[in-house]
């Protein structure tokens, strides 16, 4: 994983008023902490930022310049306006080459299982120790043509060279299954209500039908009534 470069600010204000005039300045605010350092607090450009993060994924590594220095740094929490979808705040722990670090990686799931099958994710994160600048992006395992009842666990995974498992091989990240139809799944979920005391009110377009059934009904019997009062 290659670092991407953000020339940095050192930021001397504080508080929520501070952070808003960063932000309305298509700045991010950030902190550096880690290897026993002082935490550094950071300002970084927007828009480069972004694309920074965008392109390394969940760990992005950044090469940041600050006052002259350069300083290697992991991405830890990304805070984002879940409605501007804009960058508030980001936590970076300084690392160095050749270090070794723990990081959660994206299991990512390829290939189409066999018929009638239905692919679960268990686990959509995996942790692993890997070299800082050699982070995998993800981890990748295919269920092109396995059968119904096939499990990948963990330890079945091939992961990039240099990277160790962290995660307890046991844990289960694929469940193949056999697929439910509608019919059935309805059933089940019926004999569950059932079991759970649940009475399920009926649909509206099973109470049409039901009242058009019992108006062929109300018809089938006056027809019978007219034809015993004919005989008579």
């Amino acid at each position: 994983m290659a670092a991407e470069k953000i020339k940095a600010e050192t930021r001397t204000e504080f508080g929520k008023g501070a952070a808003r005039r960063i932000r309305r300045a298509d700045k991010v605010p950030a902190v550096v902490y880690g290897h026993g350092a002082d935490t550094r607090h950071l300002t970084l450009p927007g828009h480069d930022t972004w694309l920074a993060l965008k392109a390394g994924g969940a760990n992005a590594l950044l090469e940041l310049e600050i006052d002259g220095e350069t300083q290697l740094a992991l991405t830890k929490q990304i805070q984002v306006d879940p409605i501007r979808r804009t960058l508030e705040h980001i936590d970076f722990v300084a690392v160095r080459r050749g270090e070794r670090v723990t990081v959660d990686i994206e299991v990512h799931v390829t290939g189409e299982a066999g018929p009638d099958t239905l692919v679960v994710t268990e686990n959509t994160t995996l942790t692993v120790e890997a070299e800082a600048t050699h982070i995998p992006e993800t981890l990748e395992v295919s269920v092109e043509g396995l059968p119904a009842g096939t499990q990948i666990t963990a330890a079945e995974l091939t992961l990039p060279e240099g990277s160790v498992l962290v995660t307890d091989p046991e844990t289960l990240v694929v469940n193949v299954t056999e697929q439910i139809s509608a019919e059935a799944l309805e059933a089940e979920l019926e004999d569950a209500e059932a079991e759970a005391g649940i009475e399920r009110e009926e649909s509206d377009e099973e109470q049409a039908e039901a009242a058009s059934d019992d108006a062929e009904g109300d018809s089938a019997d006056s027809a019978d009534d007219a034809q015993g009062g004919d005989k008579e």
